[in-house]
């Protein structure tokens, strides 16, 4: 039997079918913009950042001013000094190293951290979405069931997993890529990966079983696979709720320090910064001034991922909010 070449109808294509999603976006954004909804927007906002202006006033004062005085003293006896700073970033001493080798160490747990799971759970929802196979129903209670059970309760089982099946490989992986082996990411990004798998296709199937069925159906009818479909109009239309989940995922990663300090060997060839936060304020607490530097230091990562996924992060909410 010849195969069809799959040819895009121009009128299921994601740009047309983008529109219509859009309209029910802007539906909802206007029932979101009353006077009451910015003044509680506002509101919100106040009471949530002036605490953070605290902290962040608080890492440039010197550290004899923090611990004798609140940070809102700094209006009647302003005194600055980027000495806290100075010595997060390029401390020396083996007892408080500088932040950058854990800065790199994040980098690379929460970036594999973030696309494993993103792109398994792309798979996945799709597959409940649109690909009937038996079981598919009782599968997908039991993947949503998933999200009640507490991290915590999972950590010695899973560690368990590893000792016995993962070490073997992980030994045979050495020769191959040392980096990896050496530095024990491997268990780490599958923890995270675990872990973040059962809320991303809950998530991700919402958006994707919402898609219009009659663009799947045009497709099916000039010719389309399961994998044209997929790469080819399930993704451009998904872009927003995998940027939203993207986000939060990263975020998540980035601020753990449970998952990284059960599944790495905690030394600073593998610890991410969050640990070294947790250790910069001292054994007894008695130099926290440092820790507010390093706190802003280590916000200058997920800032950016913000900031640039923000447009589809909004447009994943929006569009994910209504129906019809």
């Amino acid at each position: 039997m010849s195969s069809v070449a799959f040819t895009p109808n121009p009128e299921v294509t994601p740009d047309r079918v983008a529109p219509a999603v859009q309209t029910r976006a802007d539906r909802v954004k206007r029932r979101l913009t009353s006077p009451w909804a910015t003044i509680a927007a506002l509101l919100i906002a106040v009471l949530w950042t002036i605490p953070t202006f605290g902290l962040f006033l608080s890492s440039f004062r010197p550290a004899d001013q923090i611990r004798t005085s609140g940070w809102w003293t700094f209006f009647s006896d302003p005194q600055l000094t980027l000495d806290n700073y100075t010595e997060v970033l390029f401390s020396e001493s083996s007892s408080s190293p500088g932040l950058g080798e854990y800065f790199i160490n994040s980098l690379a747990i929460a970036i594999p951290g973030t696309l494993i799971p993103l792109v398994l759970a792309c798979l996945a929802a799709y597959a409940f979405a649109w690909v009937k196979f038996k079981g598919a129903s009782t599968l997908f209670v039991i993947v949503f069931a998933l999200q009640i059970v507490p991290l915590q309760m999972a950590l010695i089982p899973l560690l368990q997993l590893f000792v016995t099946f993962l070490q073997p490989f992980q030994d045979a992986l050495h020769e191959a890529v040392p980096f990896i082996s050496d530095r024990q990411f491997l268990p780490v990004w599958i923890a995270h990966a675990i872990f973040g798998l059962p809320l991303a296709i809950f998530l991700l199937y919402n958006f994707i079983a919402a898609i219009p069925g009659d663009v799947v159906e045009a497709a099916r009818v000039d010719g389309a696979g399961h994998g044209q479909i997929f790469f080819r109009i399930i993704l451009p239309l998904a872009t927003p709720a995998i940027a939203s989940f993207a986000i939060f995922q990263f975020l998540w990663v980035w601020n753990d320090l449970l998952v990284a300090l059960v599944f790495s060997s905690g030394t600073p060839d593998t610890a991410p910064i969050m640990q070294r936060l947790a250790e910069l304020s001292g054994s007894r607490g008695e130099n926290w001034e440092r820790l507010t530097a390093g706190a802003f230091i280590s916000l200058i990562v997920p800032l950016i991922v913000f900031f640039g996924l923000q447009r589809y992060f909004v447009r994943g909410l929006l569009a994910g909010s209504a129906k019809g």
